[in-house]
């Protein structure tokens, strides 16, 4: 028989794409889709089972369908629906405690794989230039998403001590987007003036939606020769954009504020609804954040098909034009190039002979 997978998260856009590619795995019998809400996309050929991850009925969910493999992908920095804050702490945290407690028990589950970002190692001053997967970050997150991760993170070591032979896989996601990305900062991005902080030009890495797809796929499966998939891994598009060239690209004009200034916008933009501009998102926005991909590419054996850039330039086509569209805003700089100087004919300058 086949290996039998259960998903979490499936009712997300993430979530659903992967549970419709593990059934294409020849060597998957069954995937079980789990969620608290009913998913608004199709799953396949997948069983949806209703259930919260945050209540102890996953247990009978794992033992009922034997599960051998458990992919945790409802580990989110947004709620869906009017869910807020508090849930998706609760999802997070405590959804993730009750499934390793669930899956510690299940005599059959062989292997876990785990979705977390590349938050957990915060944004400071005085943070290295690359933070590799062992790189202890000089500050903790101190709330948000980024301790959830740090927290989720803590609660799968003590599970992988406890059951040794389980293969246990980590992936930490840099900023991931798309054309139908579902995060803060994709929210940020998408504001029609990108409000910044005076002073700061922070370095960002992105990673494809459709990579995350295709490494959740090789973490969920047997490693291949020469690879490795249990343990921790960064997973980024290779390269680095700077948050000034991402304005320019989506056509967005920034407005550099000082920094307690960018706090108070923040908590009117959370107030509206528009984003969710957290401490934490203004620490990357201020201080940026680049990680080491070489374990990704050596160990794990995976190479995203997208860059950095690249992955971007999707996200900004979906986004369609801003208020300042890249080739308008160089139609016009080159029309000024073509302007005379000085008042005369092709810029020539008049002389003013006996002028001091």
């Amino acid at each position: 028989m086949g290996k039998i997978v259960l998903v979490t998260g499936a009712a997300r856009q993430l979530g659903g794409r992967f549970v419709r590619r593990i059934q294409r795995d020849p060597g998957v019998d069954r995937v079980i889709a789990v969620d608290a809400v009913a998913p608004g996309h199709e799953l396949g050929d997948a069983e949806f089972v209703l259930a919260d991850i945050r209540q102890s009925a996953i247990a009978r969910v794992l033992a009922e369908h034997s599960v051998d493999t458990v992919v945790h992908l409802d580990v989110s920095a947004k709620a869906l629906g009017a869910g807020g804050r508090t849930t998706v702490k609760e999802t997070n945290v405590i959804g993730t405690m009750q499934l390793l407690g669930a899956c510690q028990k299940s005599p059959t589950v062989q292997r876990l794989v785990v979705k977390s970002s590349t938050n957990v190692y915060g944004s400071a001053p005085r943070d290295p230039a690359v933070f590799t997967e062992t790189t202890p970050p000089k500050s903790l997150p101190s709330g948000g998403f980024a301790k959830d991760a740090v927290e989720v993170e803590g609660y799968v070591r003590g599970f992988a001590r406890r059951r040794p032979d389980v293969a246990v896989c980590v992936l930490r996601f840099a900023n991931i987007l798309g054309p139908e990305p579902d995060s803060p900062l994709a929210d940020y991005l998408a504001l029609p003036v990108l409000p910044t902080v005076l002073g700061y030009d922070p370095r960002l890495q992105f990673v494809h939606e459709d990579d995350v797809v295709d490494v959740l796929e090789i973490a969920a499966r047997e490693p291949r020769r020469g690879t490795l998939n249990s343990g921790t891994f960064n997973i980024a598009g290779a390269g680095v954009l700077l948050l000034s060239q991402c304005s320019r690209r989506l056509g967005r004009p920034t407005v550099p504020v000082l920094l307690p200034a960018v706090t108070w916008v923040g908590s009117a933009l959370r107030t509206i609804g528009m984003t969710d501009f957290s401490p934490e998102q203004i620490r990357l926005l201020t201080h940026g954040r680049v990680v080491s991909t070489v374990q990704m590419r050596e160990t794990l054996g995976f190479r995203p098909k997208f860059t950095t850039a690249e992955t971007f330039a999707e996200f900004a086509r979906s986004r369609g034009p801003g208020l300042l569209p890249p080739e308008r805003v160089g139609r016009a700089v080159g029309r000024l190039a073509e302007l005379p100087l000085g008042g005369g004919p092709a810029g020539r300058t008049h002389s003013t002979h006996g002028a001091r």
